[in-house]
């Protein structure tokens, strides 16, 4: 896919303006103008008078977030995401974000995750459980809201460990359930959801308190220290980081073992596969970390849905200092615009992109493409924290279910997508549930 020749003093302009992430419009503006403008290119803004730039090339992607990622800061959309997060490492710059990341990074370690493995077999359990009644009712699973649900408790758990019943019990019911009772990510949620943050304050006094062990991520937080100052986190910091992780680790994971299913069930090949693959597994107690690791064909699955569909679909930086990217100099301050979607989907990268093909990932097969055209959790010092508790959340939840069940999609019409923070489906997907 050609781009303007590096002569011209700035990348080609999209026909049209408007607003980048403002509403659903901008995926398929942003298709267009991919397939017709190339690598990188300009939309005005109507509202701000700027220009954005997008960029498709993996060598750019690798210059941004990685070979000069400390040219680059946040960018667009970051005081929307602020309000919902406070000032946790997702939005976070400079010392601050250092400093926090260099504490949180080891709790993220696979040998802490290990530890959570039977908080996430036992979610999957009582789900499991769930499905079989209504299997047996012949009623159908509405997976998205499932796995919404799934993802949810599982974090909250990890966060919270055995409290989160003392937090349910104190609030009359789970109060966190707002993130899945109102989809719609506005200012409203933001409000509710901020509202939470008396009850983390609450706990984590109680907490220091009291003489009771803790093995959870609020504990680990909580004891956390800076290895250069020996410094703990503040009460904001520590908040403001419970208030990311529900977030990121419940909203990403959702979107994509939705889109996992969906994918599955239209591709009967690659689902005997993965039956063959969990079926060979003994089902003796909960999986270790390395069991899967060893689910090689379920773990190629995920990250497939992943390639189609990433769940934080398009990324936004923005340069210090001036830059040049796709043979162009982009002037400092201006908003730089990275899509996983789209270079997922680069017809340079990936053969036949628009197709699922999960043997993409398989073996050496990944050798020979750009490292940077696979991005779903961002790369660099920024990549996502939680990326090995979410592979490993996911392996499991696929296992699972695929042991017990085929599911087969019952809508008929298509699939249509909501695309503002994140990648996910405008309305749910439902499945007939068939044991096996």
């Amino acid at each position: 896919m050609a781009s303007t020749p590096a002569s011209s003093p700035l990348p080609p302009l999209a026909p049209e303006a408007y607003e980048i992430g403002a509403d659903d419009a901008t995926h398929e503006r942003m298709r267009r103008d991919f397939a017709a403008l190339g690598d990188t290119y300009r939309v005005a803004s109507p509202s701000r008078g700027t220009e954005a730039w997008v960029i498709h090339d993996p060598e750019d992607v690798k210059r941004v977030l990685l070979s000069n990622h400390r040219n680059y800061t946040k960018g667009l959309g970051l005081d929307r995401v602020k309000i919902l997060l406070g000032n946790g490492i997702m939005v976070s710059e400079g010392a601050l974000w250092r400093r926090q990341r260099r504490m949180m990074q080891p709790l993220f370690h696979r040998r802490v995750i290990q530890n959570f493995a039977e908080v996430i077999d036992q979610a999957n359990a009582e789900m499991l459980e769930r499905w079989s009644s209504l299997a047996a009712a012949g009623e159908p699973v509405d997976v998205t809201d499932e796995t919404s649900e799934l993802a949810l408790g599982i974090i909250l758990r990890a966060l919270f460990g055995r409290d989160l019943a003392w937090l349910s019990e104190r609030m009359g019911g789970n109060p966190f359930a707002v993130v899945t009772d109102m989809p719609e990510r506005n200012l409203q949620f933001a409000y509710r959801f901020r509202s939470l943050t008396r009850l983390v304050r609450e706990l984590a006094a109680r907490r220091r308190d009291g003489a009771e062990e803790h093995y959870d991520y609020l504990a680990m937080l909580m004891s956390a220290q800076d290895r250069e100052t020996g410094a703990s986190m503040d009460e904001r910091e520590l908040v403001d980081e419970v208030m990311t992780l529900v977030v990121a680790g419940h909203e990403t994971t959702a979107a994509s073992l939705n889109m996992a299913w969906f994918l599955l069930s239209q591709d009967p090949a690659v689902e005997a596969r993965l039956h063959t693959e969990v079926d060979a597994r003994s089902d003796q107690g909960a999986m270790t970390y390395q069991d899967a690791e060893d689910m090689s064909w379920t773990q190629c699955v995920l990250k497939e849905a992943m390639r189609l569909y990433p769940p934080g679909w398009l990324l936004t930086r923005r340069p210090v200092e001036p830059d040049r990217l796709g043979g162009y100099d982009v002037p400092a301050g201006t908003d730089v615009l990275l899509s996983p979607y789209f270079v997922h989907r680069h017809p340079e990268h990936w053969e036949d992109p628009e197709s699922f093909r999960p043997e993409r990932f398989e073996g050496n097969a990944a050798d020979s493409r750009h490292k940077f055209a696979y991005f779903p959790f961002a790369v660099g010092p920024r990549h996502c924290i939680g990326e090995n508790f979410a592979m490993f959340e996911m392996t499991i939840h696929l296992a699972q279910v695929a042991r017990r069940f085929r599911l087969r999609y019952l809508d008929e019409r298509p699939i249509e997508f909501e695309a503002q923070v994140n990648l996910r489906t405008r309305h749910n997907l439902r499945y007939r549930l068939e044991p096996r």
